[in-house]
């Protein structure tokens, strides 16, 4: 699962300079997570994590480049650009 979560934060950095690995790292958690929690809440069944990875790697393509500008409305989500280091 590490070597996954490694793969898809340097995949994200590779699109977007404007975060930093942690935030890289925090944003591909949180993608994978989102997508298995709302498949699980429509009762879809699980269909296992090289499934999850491409879901998250086709939304970083999409919205990789952009996820710096996210702007959350929910105390939830407040943490993904939060700037705790340097740009890598």
């Amino acid at each position: 699962m590490e070597d996954r979560f490694q793969r898809l934060t340097e995949q994200l950095l590779a699109v977007n300079s404007n975060i930093t690995v942690s935030q890289a790292r925090t944003w591909v958690e949180s993608l994978w997570e989102d997508f298995e929690t709302t498949r699980a809440k429509g009762g879809w069944s699980y269909q296992g994590q090289d499934q999850t990875e491409k879901i998250v790697t086709k939304w970083i393509s999409q919205y990789g480049p952009f996820l710096h500008k996210y702007n959350p409305s929910k105390e939830k989500f407040s943490h993904l650009n939060k700037d705790d280091e340097r740009k890598h």
